[in-house]
This record gives structure tokens, sequence and C-alpha cells, in this order.
């Protein structure tokens, strides 16, 4: 419903067509590599840099244009030139605004663990960018200072939820005070309702919490239709699909010069930390394993 729009205005402009198959961007990684060298797949186009990763390190991905990698900031591309950013979500704190006092709002994620907080900020164990905010912590800090961290909000009764959506969902309606998310749901929402009560926190410090993590595209290796991929890939980082993610989507355009949303503080006052993007597929499956260890699962 988000991405589909935008590959329809690409096919009418182009008049090249598109098969599209949806699915979580881990499944689709996994997808990629059990298909090996003879998948009928041009482009990955995921959600988060860690499933871009995981592919990258398969060696499954051909290296982009230098046109296509230079399009956006370093920060937010493959080093090895594999994959791009076409879009930023940055994670923040949604919160009940109604009942919880931004003063009241910590500097970092790891005061959530203490029993003020007890049973108020709400998980997605199992959504992609919260493991991928886990691995950006295991890289940041090491793997025993996270699972602490785990642990510490297992403990301190951290209610779970399928998916982002169902946190601010859960926000909204005054079953949990706050929730760690991606920032463009809290606008997704307000464009449906715009009486919420939620608004988003960013952390001033830039620790994973903090972290701005690319929706990223790359072109597989042996792609059947390599100028149609690579035409498609440009197209996502042309001003009317940038223009689109900011406006559509709420995302943050990734290319410089295309103006955010109204409401989002600019991209380059969000503290963040210094991590190598290209490393979370490294740490996913221990990210994942941490998580079942602290018993958020």
């Amino acid at each position: 419903e988000l991405i589909a729009p935008l590959i329809e205005r690409f096919e009418e402009q182009t008049g090249i067509d598109v098969a599209v198959r949806y699915a979580g961007s881990t499944e689709l990684a996994a997808t990629i590599l059990e298909e090996g060298a003879g998948g009928p797949a041009d482009v990955f186009f995921a959600q988060d840099p860690a499933s871009l990763g995981t592919v990258a390190l398969a060696g499954r991905f051909s290296e982009l244009p230098e046109d296509i990698h230079a399009a956006v900031p370093a920060r937010f591309t493959d080093a090895a030139g594999r994959w791009v950013g076409i879009s930023g979500r940055a994670r923040v704190v949604a919160y009940d605004a109604t009942v919880v006092s931004i003063d009241e709002l910590p500097a970092t994620e790891d005061a959530f663990t203490a029993s003020d907080w007890r049973g108020r900020t709400a998980l997605a164990p199992t959504n992609g960018s919260f493991l991928a905010f886990v691995a950006a912590k295991i890289l940041l800090e090491g793997e025993a200072a996270t699972l602490a961290w785990l642990t510490s909000m297992a403990d301190n009764d951290a209610p779970t939820y399928a998916g982002n959506s169902a946190i601010v969902a859960a926000v909204d309606d005054g079953q949990v005070e706050t929730g760690l998310v991606n920032h463009y749901y809290r606008f997704r929402l307000a464009a449906e309702e715009p009486d919420t009560v939620i608004e988003n926190y960013f952390f001033p410090e830039a620790t994973a919490g903090s972290l701005v993590m690319p929706a990223g595209a790359g072109i597989l290796a042996e792609a059947p239709h390599r100028d149609a991929a690579t035409t498609f890939v440009e197209y996502l980082l042309s001003p009317e699909a940038q223009e689109y993610f900011a406006n559509e989507t709420y995302e943050y355009p990734l290319v410089p010069g295309v103006p955010v949303a109204s409401g989002l503080p600019p991209l380059e006052s969000i503290p963040t930390p210094a991590v190598d993007l290209s490393l979370l597929a490294t740490e996913l499956d221990a990210a994942t394993d941490l998580v079942a260890e602290a018993g958020l699962l």
C-alpha cells in the first residue's frame, strides 16, 4: 500500500513492467540466498540495512554505478557500493502526550530499564527494525551490555507487540504510555486520525536508540534485466520519488536538497551513533539470539 503507487508511476513513465514480490525484508533476503544465482530477482528493495547486508555479504549484489552510489551521503550506503539508501527511518520514542511530559523522557533508551518505567515502554522484539537496532547496540556496546539491556527490559515488564503499527495503536489507545518505534508511524496515524495523542521523541544522545536506518536497494549480481534494474534504482533516487517518500510515507528523503515532511526535524539535527550500517548484518543472528535469551519472545 505504500510502495505500489510509486512503482505504478515508474511503469507509466518508463513503459517497464515490474513484477513485485512483497514480503518482509528478512524473508526476502533468505529467499534470494536460497534461490542462488538462478533466481529471478533483478532488484532487492528492503526496509532495513541488515537485510541488505545479508545479501551483500553472500556476494549476491553487483557493484552499483558510481552516480547511483554517490547520490546519497556515504553513511547511508554500503561502503563497498553494493546497495544504496533510498529513504531514512529514525528510531524514536512514540509517547502519549496526555500522560507523559517530554521532560520525563530520558536521554537514551538505557533509562527505560529503571523501575519508574516498569510496564510503560513497549517493544516489538520480532520486528526487523528492532532487531537492526539491537544489532547496532551490539556493535556499539558489545553482546554482554546489549543482553543486559534486553533482560532488564523484560524484567521491567516491557509490553511486547508484533510490530511498530501495533505499538503506535496501543499508545494511542491508552494501553501503554511509550514505545520504541520508527518515526513515521506517528505521522501515518496522524494522517488518518488528526486528534491522535501521540508525539515523537528523538533521543538527544547518539546511541543505538537514535539510529537512522535507511531502506535501500541493490541490483542482484545475475540480474536478468540489468538495464531496467538500473533505471528503477535511479528512479527511486529521483526528485519525484524522494518527494514521494517525504510526503506520502513520511520518511526522510536521502538525496540532499529534498525537503522533509512538515513537523520533522532536519535529518542533520538527529544525533546518530558512528556505526557502519554495512556491518549490521554481521550481528543480526546474534541480535535474534539475545532477544530470545532475554525472554522477550
